[in-house]
């Protein structure tokens, strides 16, 4: 490696790093780390699709080296394994205050892979705004694009380093971190025109076959049809995709109002919303209905932390709202939300 005038041997990491560059090394070709595999989880996926993996299945969904060991894809799909998918939470826009770590993984790929939606699911919650004509929901993030972008940080990440995607929620964002940046040979232009360059084309096909992936190619489709092409940072290393929260119309009205007080948010959320039926309820009822406007989805007993009141009382007030025509329960009393009628 020539530096100025002089040359200097080159370091075993950089010859490695061209090396990867030059020659990609498939995750088919590399001996799993252990070789006492099962594959039960993998097993179980195939057959609530109507699927069933017979005793050659290792042979057909290339689980093999091509000299009969397990490989890394056979690896990531067993039932045990060393691989961790990360989830951490942070209070603000940094990572000053991280408030949740969690690690999804030890297991099948398959099923970390549904944990981590799972969990994504619950943190995308749904804002909500009430107007004189119309009650306005919306995620914090489109679910399809979120789906889809967190689906492919996996799929797509570069496990050849034993580095796994890493996923982040933020209070005004979400992250998603692959490792790998673009696969040799394929540019930027490539990488947003929607046609299939898959960096692990065995684990796309588990990934297909258990229906986490439709059509080959289409996620990035389905992510630009909401968001630009910006939300994208693609290094030499890493690709990350930042989903901003939105609607900002409908979650900046909120926090308008939150900021105002628990008044502020009965008088600008609710208050034209009911035809004034509101003006006769005491400072209790109010109140409970701000939260039910605040968060849809809010359950008795978080309810009862958040206003101090009591399960009974709000049950009793809860009551009296519904027997008043005001407010309705949708749903089973964890999963369900409330609605606040005109």
């Amino acid at each position: 490696m020539r530096i100025g005038t002089s040359t200097q041997p080159m370091s075993t990491a950089l010859i490695d790093e061209l090396y990867s560059k030059r020659i990609h090394t498939t995750l088919r070709n590399i001996p799993a780390p252990r070789q006492d595999l099962t594959f039960a989880q993998l097993k179980i996926y195939y057959q609530e699709r109507g699927l069933e993996l017979n005793n050659r299945f290792a042979q057909s969904l290339e689980l093999l080296t091509p000299d009969g060991q397990y490989n890394y894809i056979a690896y990531l799909l067993a039932d045990e394994n060393g691989v961790s998918i990360k989830v951490a939470k942070y209070a603000g826009t940094d990572k000053v205050d991280l408030i949740e770590n969690e690690e999804y993984g030890y297991c099948s790929l398959i099923k970390a892979t549904n944990q981590v939606l799972e969990k994504m699911k619950i943190e995308n919650v749904t804002k909500a705004k009430v107007t004189s004509t119309k009650r306005i929901e919306k995620n914090l993030v489109e679910p399809v694009p979120l789906r889809e972008a967190l689906i492919n940080a996996i799929v797509h990440n570069d496990f050849s380093r034993e580095i796994p995607p890493v996923f982040e929620i933020f209070s005004d964002r979400m992250e998603f971190t692959s490792y790998g940046g673009l696969i040799s040979g394929q540019s930027k232009e490539d990488f947003f025109s929607c046609s299939s360059m898959p960096r692990n084309r065995e684990l796309m096909r588990v990934f297909k076959d258990v229906g986490l992936v439709e059509q080959l190619g289409s996620g990035m489709s389905r992510i630009l049809k909401y968001y630009d092409k910006n939300i994208f940072t693609i290094s030499d290393h890493f690709i990350k995709v930042v989903f901003p929260f939105s609607d900002k119309n409908i979650i900046d009205g909120i926090e308008k109002n939150e900021s105002k007080g628990k008044n502020g948010t009965i008088n600008g959320t609710i208050n034209g919303t009911i035809n004034g039926t509101i003006n006769s309820l005491d400072e209790e009822g109010k109140n409970i209905i701000a939260k039910m406007v605040e968060m849809p989805h809010i359950t008795i007993k978080a309810m009862s932390e958040c206003t101090g009141y009591s399960v009974r009382k709000i049950n009793r007030i809860i009551k009296e709202l519904k027997e008043m025509g005001i407010v309705e329960r949708r749903g089973a009393n964890k999963t369900g939300y409330w609605v606040i009628r005109k």
